[in-house]
């Protein structure tokens, strides 16, 4: 991991693939070597999106921050941005932020002249799965995607104020509201005499919109919600809510949001073979209209999901609620057992945070999910005993097989001591259980304890 933070030759030769907003998937980097040859001048590069709409987003973006000339090519039926050198960096970090990606199968497509064909029914089998009217749900391409067209439409709505980020959320949640619209204030502690303050500041209309994780990521923590809905509505301010670590299936969060976000590429789907956003509309928000209007703009048929996708998507969904319900019942398993094993000194898991907070959400069927984050007392230990864990190692969540990764060397490893002083340990493990045994998963565990 630290051989990839730091670009090491010898670990970028053999790394083959790798998170698709952070590394271009073979499919997607032939694409673009592809627009690369036909549309491409002497000192220039090329990214690829997916219409002229996002490429436009993305030349505003890196034209604000790179005294660079840029250009937009049509090439095949999608559109290249072209770039000098010296921005394409900055292009590129448009892509990570925002979600708004070609997927690999559309690449793989695209490349070989292939009819995509329809969409099937993901949009109307999502809005039963998440019992919703169809027109209060939009999909997009990646999580990220639809965190960010939510925050275009909110922030719309009150040019010239910032956001609130309430609790440490995932890195990319961060830099959209750091990089696009007015800016945000950011509250890693969202308790005690903090949380106060910023009800307060909230009932007085301070903000353009709050952001919220439940729980949040990688520290589960949660807010309460009601007491944040009360405020917000005092106050005429949006309220973003992002349930994707907990998931549609263990809580109801819709009822103190005005909209929620979800990656479908997590437990959704759960086989890491795919990815998709969506965004829910409370259809009892003052700021319904408003919100679906802007939201209309970019997506106009409410699914922006390429075709091949969707029937992926489609298909992995059908085993949601059982993987669900197995992932529960692992996720408290491991929580239980590393909070009382000697040689772990901490343990973050909704079961154990807030859990008053995150109980008053609880749907009656739910769990506490299978995300959890733990550090060791000795942590120079850290190391070996994530070597020794015999998990899949890798950057994601929500998957039918159990993931483990250091999450903040991972996502944060240029700003380490900050992200310390936000709470967040350098030498923290975040495992995200799947559905195998759980007594093996206990076990494995186990093994590399005490190989530590």
């Amino acid at each position: 991991m630290i051989g990839y933070e730091e670009a090491r030759d010898k670990v970028l030769r053999k790394l083959r693939t790798g998170y698709p907003r952070f590394i271009l998937n073979a499919h997607v980097k032939a694409l673009n070597d592809a627009a690369q040859e036909s549309v491409c001048q002497n000192g220039e590069r090329v990214l690829i999106f997916p219409d002229k709409e996002i490429a436009q987003r993305a030349q505003r973006f890196v034209e604000k921050r790179f005294a660079s000339a840029t250009r937009i090519a049509s090439f095949e039926s999608l559109q290249a941005l072209v770039v000098g050198e010296n921005a394409y960096q900055g292009a590129f970090n448009y892509w990570r932020y925002t979600g708004e990606v070609v997927s690999s199968r559309m690449a793989e497509d695209v490349l070989a002249h292939r009819d995509p064909g329809s969409q099937e029914d993901l949009h109307p089998f999502l809005a039963k799965k998440f019992v919703i009217s169809r027109a209060n749900l939009f999909l997009y391409e990646t999580g990220m995607s639809a965190f960010f067209s939510t925050h275009r439409a909110v922030t719309a709505l009150a040019p010239g104020k910032k956001t609130l980020q309430l609790d440490f959320p995932y890195v990319d949640a961060l830099k959209v509201q750091e990089n696009f619209g007015t800016g945000v204030v950011f509250l890693p502690d969202a308790g005690g005499g903090h949380f106060d303050e910023a009800l307060s500041r909230i009932r007085e209309g301070e903000f353009a919109a709050v952001f919220v994780e439940l729980p949040s990521n990688p520290l589960l923590s949660s807010v309460n919600l009601g007491l944040l809905a009360e405020a917000a509505r005092f106050g005429r301010t949006p309220v973003v809510i992002d349930d994707t670590v907990a998931s549609h299936h263990n809580v109801d969060v819709l009822p103190y949001a005005d909209a929620v976000t979800t990656s479908l590429t997590k437990w959704i789907s759960g086989k890491g073979d795919v990815t998709g956003g969506a965004v829910r509309v409370n259809p009892d928000s003052p700021f319904r209209e408003d919100i679906l209007a802007r939201l209309e703009e970019s997506n106009p048929t409410q699914n922006r999901i390429y075709a091949a996708d969707s029937r992926v998507i489609r298909a992995n969904a059908e085993g949601f609620s059982k993987r669900m319900r197995i992932v529960n019942k692992n996720g408290e398993a491991v929580a239980d057992f590393l909070a009382a094993h000697p040689a772990v000194e901490q343990v973050w898991y909704p079961k154990l945070q807030n859990r008053e907070n995150y109980d008053a959400v609880k749907r009656k069927t739910g769990g506490y999910g299978g995300l959890l984050s733990f550090t060791l007392r000795n942590e120079k230990k850290a190391p070996k005993v994530y070597d020794a864990l015999a998990w899949n190692k890798g950057p994601s969540l929500g998957t039918e097989f159990s993931l483990a990764c250091p999450y903040t060397l991972l996502a944060h490893y240029d700003e380490l001591n900050w992200a310390a002083g936000c709470g967040v340990p350098p030498h923290l493990i975040r495992l995200s259980c799947g559905e195998e045994d759980g007594e093996k998963l206990i076990q494995t565990l186990e093994v590399a304890l005490q190989q530590g």
